[in-house]
């Protein structure tokens, strides 16, 4: 699972692939209507578009001449399940924590305290 949970990260690092992944949630796209937006190559927009089909984040299937891209929402159920594992601890409330340290690091007893 680490391994395919590196791939998942390792595609979502890049912020065109993201803008792809965007673009597909509305609906199945042709690589030339994928590659419009951007401004590289078609060439470049396919090798980003195999490193989220190697991810297992879209398909591509050629029907007729044209090439299609689908997004698979099921292949982010690892990564969102591994990232919600983190979301069982709370934000650390740091206003508290500095007051905390203040008064364990300071000789003086806060203001009343008359131990």
């Amino acid at each position: 699972m680490a391994s395919s949970l590196d791939t998942v990260f390792s595609a979502l690092a890049d912020p065109t692939r993201r803008a792809i992944l965007t673009m597909l949630l509305e609906d199945d796209m042709a690589v030339s209507d994928v590659a419009d937006p951007f401004e590289m190559s078609l060439a470049a927009i396919s090798k980003h578009l195999m490193i989220l089909t190697k991810a297992g984040l879209i398909s591509q299937e050629k029907r007729g001449r044209v090439k299609w891209c689908k997004l698979e929402p099921d292949a982010l159920r690892a990564a969102s399940v591994w990232m919600q594992g983190f979301g069982q601890f709370e934000p650390i409330h740091l206003d508290a924590f500095e007051r905390f340290l203040e008064v364990e690091l300071t000789d003086t007893p806060p203001a009343g305290d008359t131990a």
